[in-house]
This record gives C-alpha cells, structure tokens and sequence, in this order.
C-alpha cells in the first residue's frame, strides 16, 4: 500500500514516458536527453534518468526535478494540476481534494468546464436549435459538436453568471475567468461578455477549458463578429493554439503541423481526417507558441493568406519560426477559399492539398516574381528588395547560397552584385525568448564551487574514493561541502535516509546524474587530488588578495610595522605557491 496518491502516482508512471509524450528524447547509456524545453538552445543538454525518476538541465536554465516539477514547468500549472493531469494519466483517483489543495485556479477551471456545459445545453433551446442547424449547414457535424463541445450563449444578460452563482461560486471569479465584464459606472454590476452567439470553447494541452471565443449569430453588424476570452489566470492568447490538445498525437506521428487561421477550420479538417491541424486564431504566431510546438514537430505548414509584400504581424511569426529552424511549407489555398471550404467540400483534395506544399522560400518567389516584372530594373529592384532580406534571415549558409543563385538567375544578375545587396538589407532582429529576461536570474556557480561538487560527484559514486580526501583538506570546503563529506565518513549511504532534507537529497541527486552523463572515463584518485589542488591554489589567490587589500590600508594609515609583516606573509605564501 502507499502513504499517498503522489508516491502511488509516482510509482505507476515512468517519467521517461511521461516526458517524452512532450519532447522527443534519445537514449545514450542508461540515460535519456533532448533540447530543453525550457530555454532555447541548439546543443541538447536536458537529461532524463529512468532510475533516479529524475530529469535536469545542465544548460543554462538549471532547471530540474522529479515528474510532478516537469507537468507543473511544461504545462504552466501549480501542484495541484499537476496531481490531478499526473493521477488521471496514471488511473489512480483522487477521492478527496482537501481544501489546501483545490485552490484558487482549480474553481476557475471547474466555472470554466460548467460554461461550456451551460452553452451547450442551450444548443436545445428555440435559439439555440437555429444556431445548431446554422453548424450543420456549414457540414459541422454532430459528433464535432460534441467532440469540441461547442455551444450557443443565449441573448441574456446575466444568464450564464446566474446559473454559475447557483453552483456555488462567486460572481467575483466569474470576472476573473473572463465570462462576464463589470458595468460602466457601477463596478459593483456585472453581466455576461458572451451573448446571443455561437461558443467555441478553448482548451489547454490537458483538453481543459480555460477560455472561449464567441461568434456572433444573426444579422447584427453594429457588434464584432468574434469575441474572445480576454487574457485571465487560466488563458493566455499568446501561449494557446486551438486544436492542439486533440492534434498533439498527430504532429507527432505525422512529424508536421499545420497552420490555419480559425476554429472551424480545425473542427472540418479533423473531420475530414486531417488530425494535424492548429489553429493561430487569426493572431501571430508568438515565441511561446513555437516552444511549444517544437516539443511535436519542427515540420510546419501554413494554410492561410500570407502577403509577402505587407508588414503583417503573420508574416513576422513565420520569419520567426524560420529563425528558429523550423522547416516551413506553405498549402497554396485555391483563389476565394479556406481550409473549412476545402475541408467540408472534398477531404481529397484537402488532403492532396497539403500532400503538395511548396517551401517557404519557393512560395516567397513564386508570388513576388508574379507581380512584378523581372525585366525590367524598377521590377529587379522591387523583387530584391523583397526577397533579400528572407534570403538574409536563412541561418544555412549553403540554403542561402541557394536562393542567391536562384535569384541571380532569375533577375539576370551577377551573385557577386546579389551578396553586395544582401550585406545591405535590412531584417529585423527578433528574440525568441522575451521572458528569459523576467526569469529569475540564477547566479553562475563558482570555479570552487564547481571544483567541490565534482569532488563530491566521485566520491558519491563510490565510497572507496572518499579515502582521497583527508581529513586536512576539510578546512578547504564551504560548510555544506564539509557536512556532506563528514556524514559520509561516519555513513556511507546517509544522503539515501528519509531524515535528510529535500533539498539537500535533490542536490545530492543532481550531482549523482551529472556523473551520469559524463561521457570520459576518469581516474578518481588523480581527478580529486587534482580538484584539491585547484581549491588550495584558489584559496591561496584569494588570500593574497586579501593580504593586499590589507596592505594597502597599512600604507593609507602610514603603519610601518603591519607593512613589514603583511609584506613578509604576503612573500612566504608567493614562496609556497611558485615551489607548487
């Protein structure tokens, strides 16, 4: 039996398996490793370990921990949605959620979850039935409409509101979930933000809702046709893509992803049999986004319009996504038509459709050479100054290469002329990464600090190695360092007792891994008494340093004696260190 569902979950799931439904692990020795999802970074450095049940980063994020702290970084949730993701992958059932642990976040997904049941059970009311068969007619199906759950909000102002205040939460989280807004003039009042429209109901990775996008049904054109979830604890517009938590499984399969613009035309293209399929829901794709999808697949295809001459905010997150490597192809959509028409009319051809696509750079050319007239120098001139700064922003230089030759043939110009005008173009910086600034700044470690743990790695992985370090040479070590090597004389497995803090077993742990993963074979006996020597020289460096300092402030005070015996101590340990 177990103490508790984390140590029965724990014990159920294998975090190789876990982790790797979200990132594509490779196997070296006994370990496990990938490119961190974490920070960008081009080398892998983000290890899995099947027997310590443990994963960490040796890049820059240092982040690590055990299967729980990898649902809560990956997903972006706090413990208690972690539990509850981790116990229903494992099939263990939480009976009772204390007070402590269904927080603030779990009542706003549970508000969420029963609006998009009360939207749609409205599907059956005298409105709703008209918006249901509006649904049918655009060839959605029944079974879609239940699969994504979409509903109708009836042309109430406080229905939803109402009805959610009678299952017991307060009209204050109902705010804060963004379905209803407060009234101008009167911030006591609210009233529902989704009315008399068609809901879309937007979910997480782990299928659940966090927000909604509502379209508007009838013939009022004096209000926006969609409205959306604003940005709330629970969704953030820049972190989501529509249709992932159910397409997840096929990009990764299918080892590609494709972009469209709006809901249904994911719901038509799952239809259809295309289960690939995402949607940006008409914004740009954002850094957060494409971290995410390179967990699935670094293989993506836009399905949508793409102006290639206009500054549009789409245009950027391909160039951005191209930055990052990703392999972008473009399904040329015919004249008039989108993904949902195509989907709805002909699964074949959508799916001949996206069997065809062209490369990024093949579309760039094809659509630029199409509008202008390549004879001529004002459409040579136009037709560069499109295409040199895509060329530009290819990180393969031999792919870059490439399109300049592409270029000067097609222009009938020499490449030497083409490489003089790229070095002039212009592209926009773009940082993949905006929040690594925000990320909390961990301090780089130490050359005696590095020193110490590799001492204390060796002596980890076998107690015969602790013998190479006497008991002279404690006076060396910080005083973690010394406890650590003192309780491991008197026992050699201390650190796997249940008395030991937290912390100091996960530190204990680390450095186990990072031994690990180590590829050279060493020999301890000459790594450590090297790694002493190293701390004594550090030590001896810092000391001269300080003997400096104190001469200095000798000499202000014009102290004549401390000078004569700083300056003696100062000679007799440069002495020690030369005949060392």
């Amino acid at each position: 039996m177990f103490n508790s569902p984390i140590e029965e979950i724990k014990n159920r799931l294998d975090i190789v398996e876990v982790i790797g439904s979200y990132i594509k692990l490779q196997k070296t020795g006994i370990n496990y490793r990938a490119i961190c999802p974490f920070h960008s970074e081009k080398r892998p450095s983000f290890f899995v370990s099947p027997s310590r049940q443990m994963w960490h980063c040796f890049g820059s994020c240092s982040e690590g921990g055990d299967v729980f702290k990898f649902i809560m970084k990956i997903e972006g949730v706090e413990f208690p949605e972690a539990l509850k993701i981790l116990a229903q992958r494992a099939g263990v059932e939480l009976k009772k959620i204390s007070p402590e642990i269904r927080t603030e976040r779990q009542r706003l997904y549970e508000i969420s979850d029963l609006a998009a049941n009360f939207f749609s059970k409205q599907l059956k009311s005298k409105t709703g039935q008209q918006a249901k068969k509006y649904l049918l007619e655009r060839k959605i199906s029944e079974d879609s409409i239940k699969k994504w759950r979409i509903g109708y909000a009836p042309d109430v102002w406080q229905g939803l509101s109402d009805f959610l205040v009678s299952q017991g939460y307060k009209r204050e989280e109902i705010l804060r979930t963004g379905l209803s807004v407060r009234k101008e003039g009167d911030s006591s009042q609210t009233y529902d933000r989704f009315r008399k429209r068609i809901m879309f109901p937007i979910f997480d990775l782990n299928s659940q809702v966090v927000g909604f996008t509502g379209r508007i049904f009838g013939d009022n054109k004096e209000v926006a046709k969609y409205v959306n979830t604003p940005n709330t604890p629970l969704y953030d517009k820049s972190r989501i893509l529509y249709g992932l938590n159910k397409a997840k499984m096929a990009i990764r399969q299918e080892d590609k992803c494709i972009l469209v613009e709006g809901q249904t035309d994911v719901i038509l293209s799952h239809q259809a049999g295309v289960e690939e399929v995402v949607a940006t829901s008409g914004t740009a794709l954002t850094p957060f986004q494409l971290a995410i999808l390179k967990r699935y697949s670094e293989n993506l295809s836009t399905a949508f319009d793409m102006d290639i001459a206009g500054d549009s905010a789409t245009k950027r997150g391909i160039d951005l996504a191209q930055a990052q490597g990703f392999n972008i192809k473009v399904v040329v959509m015919p004249e008039g038509k989108d993904p949902a028409d195509i989907a709805s009319e002909s699964p074949e051809q959508w799916k001949d459709l996206i069997n065809k696509t062209k490369s990024i750079m093949d579309f760039y050319f094809e659509t630029t050479f199409s509008k202008f007239d390549s004879k001529t120098a004002e459409g040579k001139k136009a037709i560069s100054k499109i295409l040199l700064p895509k060329i530009k922003k290819i990180p393969n230089k031999i792919e870059q290469a490439h399109w300049i030759q592409q270029l000067s043939q097609k222009i009938e110009t020499k490449e030497a002329d083409i490489e003089v005008e790229l070095k002039k173009a212009n592209i926009e910086k773009l940082d993949y990464f905006p929040e690594e600034a925000e990320k909390s700044e961990l301090l780089p470690k130490s050359k005696n600090q590095l020193l110490e743990e590799r001492i204390l790695s060796l002596v980890l992985r076998s107690s015969e190695n602790l013998s190479f370090v006497s008991e002279d040479d404690f006076s060396l070590f910080s005083s973690q360092t010394k406890e650590i090597l003192t309780n491991l004389k008197k026992e050699p497995d201390f650190f796997k007792k249940e008395d030991i803090s937290p912390e100091l077993k996960n530190f204990l742990n680390e450095l186990c891994f990072k031994r690990e993963i180590e590829e050279s074979e060493i020999e301890p006996k000459e790594e450590i008494k090297t790694c002493l020597k190293e701390i004594q020289l550090l030590a001896s460096k810092n000391k001269l340093d300080e003997i400096s300092q104190a001469i200095k402030k000798a000499e202000e005070t014009k102290d004549l004696e401390k000078i004569s015996s700083l300056t003696a101590e100062f000679n007799k340990l440069c002495q020690r260190l030369n005949e060392n």
